[in-house]
């Protein structure tokens, strides 16, 4: 069953996917230019009125709602609204794809392959060989010697928090969020961003929506709410909602389930079972201080080490695994200690937290962070402040995680700026500084599925992501181009991408 907040978002997802395409992208183009998409980063609430916020939230919230405006025959009865059959929100899944003469990236070795046929049924890969016949209902697919890749995975996305600014994100309406949400994940999709790991928000209604087929958008691996302390990173209360009962929710953003404060170990095996209750497939802590937030500096250690043994524990008895947030050496290290078994970040580790995590086996799911990100919080702010000390350290870490052969994930940890959310591809291919391009693209496919897969039975989705490989899931990218040579083809989706295929639907299909 779905909690009152995941059944909000799934209706109002539900609405919008009803539109009709030409107006869900007219709609979408006036979100992108509201306050809380951020097209320009770092864009305020100041800019616009709230009654201006007010009527732009109205034209898309009525929007979305004017889709279950139906009548006794199954059509929407809003004017200018198509009817529901001849607008599905996603593609029909052909009964069998067949791409012929395309050139193998698996995700796992790094290399291209002769020339080959990949057969999909279904949403898996059943055959790749030379010669594959078709089906007679098979929808065939000329690769003309492209390379098909698997689709991108992004570690370390806040589902919620992309697209909006961060005075939006804290003050808007929750069904607005949802709609902002929806577009950016379809956005995502399109970026050839086929699965995302949310690391912290209200995504599981988002999530459910994907899923049921409303909206196009990646397979999400929710998290549920980010689980901090007091002050902590992720505690964006004000001095006037002090003091907390123990027990207690902090504010709104723990009712609806962005995040969740917790303040001894048992407040945190409550937090963390109610995350895996609504569905998470992982749990995030922030076990340090962090950018964002108005009351952590970023050299506090926030949890103690029993509040973090608690949650893995809680975790690992669900089958499944804790990361936490940390950019400082203390803060890893304990969180290492504790049995956590993935960092976030680690920007400004040292030598012997390399070297720790190395012996551990712990993952490394770190970001490099492009400059433009700090412009979501005013120059010369201390959120901005502390930004620039945790850019500084993106080199290092990199340098540390090669020398000690740490097990790296790729995320982009992109907040409140829907124009930086799309540079995701961007993003990934800025990694080439200390990467080839075929590592860079093993990391963000293969070796990130292998992350995914700590999840165990907590995985909502059955079957393998990021390779392709007969019984794989069929999340497959059709490239203009050799990205194993030029990484910068993913920082242009729309020129790179000739097919796009999620759990073998194909929502873009323009081979040139």
């Amino acid at each position: 069953m779905r909690g009152p907040w995941a059944t909000s978002a799934h209706s109002c997802l539900t609405g919008w996917a009803r539109l009709a395409p030409e107006t869900r992208f007219m709609l979408a183009a006036t979100c992108g230019k509201v306050p809380g998409t951020g097209n320009s980063p770092g864009q305020s609430m100041s800019r616009w009125s709230l009654s201006r916020t007010a009527q732009c939230f109205a034209l898309l919230f009525a929007a979305a709602f004017a889709g279950l405006a139906l009548n006794a025959h199954g059509h929407e009865v809003a004017a200018g609204i198509q009817p529901a059959a001849s607008a599905p929100a996603q593609p029909p899944r052909p009964a069998s794809t067949l791409f012929r003469n395309v050139r193998v990236f698996d995700g796992l070795s790094g290399q291209v392959s002769a020339p080959r046929d990949v057969l999909v049924k279904g949403n898996r890969i059943e055959r790749i060989a030379t010669g594959l016949p078709a089906d007679a209902d098979a929808l065939v697919i000329d690769g003309a010697g492209r390379v098909l890749m698997p689709g991108l995975i992004d570690m370390h996305w806040h589902s919620m928090f992309a697209g909006p600014s961060l005075a939006v994100a804290m003050q808007a309406e929750r069904s607005y969020l949802a709609v902002v949400a929806g577009v950016e994940a379809t956005r995502a999709l399109m970026r050839g961003f086929t699965t995302v790991r949310d690391m912290g928000g209200a995504a599981f209604g988002l999530k459910s929506a994907v899923d049921d087929g409303l909206i196009p958008g990646p397979r999400i691996y929710p998290s549920g709410a980010m689980i901090s302390v007091t002050s902590g990173h992720g505690d964006f209360r004000e001095f006037t909602d002090l003091p907390r009962a123990l027990g207690a929710p902090g504010s709104r953003h723990d009712l609806v389930g962005d995040t969740a404060i917790a303040d001894s170990p048992d407040e945190v095996r409550i937090r963390v079972r109610e995350q895996l209750m609504r569905g998470a497939s992982q749990i995030k802590l922030t076990a340090g201080g962090g950018v964002s937030s108005p009351h952590s500096p970023l050299d506090a250690i926030t949890f103690t080490e029993p509040e973090l043994q608690a949650a893995v524990v809680a975790a690992k008895n669900w089958g499944t695994y804790v990361a936490v947030h940390a950019y400082m050496p203390d803060a890893i290290r304990q969180a290492v200690n504790a049995g956590v078994l993935c960092i976030e970040h680690g920007s400004l580790m040292d030598e012997e937290t390399a070297r720790l995590m190395a012996s551990k086996g712990t993952w490394l799911s770190t970001q490099p962070f492009p400059d433009a990100m700090a412009d979501a919080f005013p120059r010369g702010s201390d959120q901005w402040n502390k930004a620039q000390e945790v850019f500084a350290g993106t080199d290092k870490t990199y340098r540390l995680a090669k020398k000690y052969k740490l097990k790296t994930a790729f995320g982009t940890d992109v907040l409140f700026s829907s124009a930086l959310a799309g540079q995701q591809g961007a993003i990934l291919a800025s990694l080439a500084r200390w990467y080839s391009p075929s590592e860079v693209l093993v990391m963000a496919t293969g070796t990130n599925a292998e992350l995914l897969a700590l999840s165990g039975k907590r995985s909502p989705y059955a079957g393998q992501v990021g390779v392709v490989r007969e019984g794989a899931l069929a999340d497959l990218l059709l490239v203009n181009g050799d990205p194993t040579v030029d990484i910068s083809l993913v920082a242009r989706p729309e020129q790179s991408f000739a097919v796009i295929m999620k759990d073998g639907i194909i929502y873009k299909n323009r081979p040139q």
